[in-house]
């Protein structure tokens, strides 16, 4: 829907002129994500900076049936923060305010442009942790309720979903509702604030959460296990999480990634003389404990076919390792002309047959399918590059590629998404995984919420 000149001025009058940007205005980084292979400009951009704002657009948006699509620092993967169907373009990057830490109930209570790095950095100078730990630190928060973001720590600490107490949501109408709170416990009625926990902008607009923190561990070391075969490494996993001991984060890549940091990065990876790594981390309230975990994991390692066991507890060497893991993304982005992910979950215990899967279709398709991801819980990081294939035959192969990663993924009993979620890009493969009669279960519930489809239309479902 093309907005008219009338309702650009009813808009320009609820709003600040200088925060609404229209036309030529809009830069084109508004119109795709971090991955940019879906692309449409909004009509409007409006950059927000309170609840109060958000009710107001909304409130005129339903009135005169106008789609609204919600940005944050759009480094989504799927298309989700992309104005599809034109219309209006709420960013939330000026909501970026701590609004209160209390310490008696272990939450903060943050807005929804808050950087997942800059809650990260105040609750450790509080002395807290905010588990949640997706790769990409300069997502907001507000994006990574949305998508129900997981990341390294996932393993021991959760995702996102276990953090959220409560929400203050703008619905498609324009009222404002609070989910939840700072309670522990809540056994009243169906979960409303689950339910826009991973649901990527479709049923309202978050902009405010209460989350919840846990005390900072005194103690913090990460393991670097080379291993001659990913099977091999891969492999070593669910046996691992069997050891009585609890990892916070049990991280896979390949050799070939690795290079792709280290000239990305510009700096050396202390070994990369293996061809697949296991990265493990622990975490406790003693250096005791953690000794004793990683300890007795690395002596398993080293009699079931590491090559060795790297201990990772001096500042340059943690800062040389996870520097390279945060980097893997945006140096395979480089490494290539054009690429495209496929982030699904599969049970541990399948992990290494997924990504042996994927090296017969990279040899199969004769394109190259570099991967990373989380052992510790399955969801896998594989990017498929485009390299040197033309236009044609590169949405060819990408098609076929993704057909057959997904088919076998469901094979295996796994899902579509772990935690970049479905957006617009992988709505069909969602339909595949969960049938007929679940996505008229969610769109029942969009009904519910948004009864005239126009919060992110277009998305998920």
């Amino acid at each position: 829907m093309k907005l008219n000149e009338e309702q650009l001025i009813y808009l320009k009058r609820l709003i600040e002129p200088a925060r609404i940007q229209t036309g030529k205005e809009i830069g084109e980084d508004y119109s795709h994500d971090e991955l940019g292979g879906i692309t449409a400009y909004p009509d409007v951009l409006i950059k927000v900076i309170s609840t109060e704002e958000v009710s107001k657009i909304m409130t005129y948006a339903y009135k005169q049936d106008i789609p609204v699509v919600v940005r944050g620092a759009g480094t989504g993967l799927v298309g989700a923060a992309v104005a599809v169907c034109g219309g209006i373009m709420i960013e939330t990057t000026l909501m970026n305010h701590v609004l209160e830490l209390d310490e008696e109930n272990l939450t903060v209570t943050v807005e929804p442009g808050v950087l997942l790095m800059e809650l990260a950095q105040f609750a450790e100078e509080h002395s807290f942790l905010y588990p949640p730990d997706p790769g990409e630190k300069s997502a907001t928060i507000g994006g990574n309720i949305s998508t129900n973001a997981g990341g390294m720590r996932a393993v021991k600490y959760g995702v996102t979903r276990d953090y959220v107490r409560g929400l203050t949501v703008v619905l498609p109408n324009g009222k404002v509702e609070k989910f939840g709170g700072k309670i522990v416990k809540n056994s009243s009625g169906y979960s409303l604030k689950d339910l826009i926990v991973g649901s990527e902008g479709t049923l309202g607009i978050i902009t405010e959460a209460i989350l919840k923190l846990v005390p900072l561990p005194n103690k913090s070391v990460s393991l670097l296990v080379p291993y001659e075969k990913i099977e091999d490494a891969i492999e070593t996993v669910p046996k691992i999480i069997k050891l009585k001991t609890t990892p916070t984060a049990i991280e896979f890549m390949e050799r070939n990634v690795l290079l792709f940091a280290e000239e990305f990065l510009g700096r050396k990876f202390p070994d990369t003389k293996s061809e697949a790594y296991l990265l493990l981390t622990f975490d406790g309230s003693s250096s005791v404990q953690v000794e004793s975990e990683y300890e007795t994991v690395a002596q398993y390692c080293l009699e079931h076919g590491a090559r060795d066991v790297f201990i990772v507890d001096t500042p340059e060497r943690r800062d040389a390792v996870w520097s390279a893991r945060g980097a893997f993304l945006e140096a395979i982005k480089a490494s290539t002309t054009e690429m495209d992910e496929c982030d699904v979950v599969v049970p541990r215990n399948c992990v290494a047959e997924f990504i042996l899967f994927t090296h017969s279709l990279s040899k199969k398709f004769n394109i190259r399918i570099p991967s990373f991801g989380h052992a510790g819980d399955g969801n896998l990081h594989i990017y498929i590059c485009r390299d040197r294939l033309a236009e044609q035959e590169w949405k060819c192969t990408l098609s076929e590629v993704f057909a057959e990663m997904y088919e076998k993924a469901l094979k295996l009993g796994g899902a579509v998404s772990g935690e970049h979620g479905v957006g617009y890009a992988k709505k069909k493969y969602l339909r595949k995984q969960v049938g007929d009669e679940q996505i008229r279960l969610m769109r029942e519930i969009k009904r519910v919420f948004d009864p005239k489809g126009l919060l992110n239309p277009q998305k998920v479902i």
